[in-house]
């Protein structure tokens, strides 16, 4: 979860989030390397006296200063294409989990095994623990299991929400009527935060979500005591 003073992306949870953070500093490279130009001829012409009574036009440094824009756009272009086409790639998924947006809690089903259904709700506020999270923590935890592809369809029971968790590098819209998919892979055990990032009414910001990563055996042990 985001800590005080990190002004930096949250660690990656899934190789998807680790390839979303490779690109982001790729493309601040890339952004650095223009502002620096951009500034320093900047400054060479405002504090410049020398003018040339002659010079009309230059075909060619119009030239470069249009192909050179092009060929930055497109070391951009490609990774990001890549990773479009890496986000919509499901692989064999081992779980599916259903999310349903409602005003203002989250309800979700693991349809493979005898339907386990459960409403996650925010802790308020006066039953915390000393180990919560206020706004952050539930009362229904989603368990899953890492190391394993995992499927979420999310969709919504009244206005649209989207189902987000930043350390995933997921984002999702919850439809009313409308279903959608996208799918993850948490590499590590832990428990990992997010919320609505949809202004979704007056307690838009009273909806988290919970995901806690646990290895396989215990997965179907839980699965079993449910």
């Amino acid at each position: 979860m985001a800590t005080w003073s990190n002004f930096n992306l949250q660690n990656g949870a899934s190789p998807l989030m680790e390839q979303i953070i490779f690109f982001h500093d790729h493309t601040l490279i890339i952004l650095i390397m223009i502002t620096i130009l951009v500034g320093y001829l900047m400054m060479n012409l405002f504090f410049n006296k020398f003018i040339n009574r002659f010079l009309l036009e230059n075909q060619m440094i119009e030239l470069i200063w249009t192909v050179i824009p092009a060929i930055t756009l497109i070391f951009i272009a490609l990774p990001s294409l890549r990773l479009l086409y890496l986000l919509d790639e499901l692989n064999n998924p081992l779980i599916t989990l259903k999310a349903i947006g409602h005003q203002w809690y989250w309800s979700y089903e693991y349809s493979d095994f005898n339907n386990i259904e459960f409403d996650s709700y925010m802790i308020p506020s006066n039953e915390l623990n000393d180990n919560n999270f206020r706004l952050l923590d539930v009362d229904n935890r989603i368990i899953l299991p890492m190391n394993n592809q995992i499927r979420i369809l999310v969709t919504a029971s009244d206005v649209i929400h989207s189902w987000t968790i930043p350390a995933m590098g997921v984002k999702v819209d919850a439809n009313p009527g409308r279903l959608n998919q996208t799918n993850f892979f948490i590499n590590r055990p832990g428990i990992f935060y997010g919320q609505c990032s949809e202004i979704c009414g007056a307690n838009h910001s009273f909806m988290p979500i919970v995901i806690e990563s646990i290895s396989i055996k215990n997965f179907i042990n839980w699965i079993n005591n449910y």
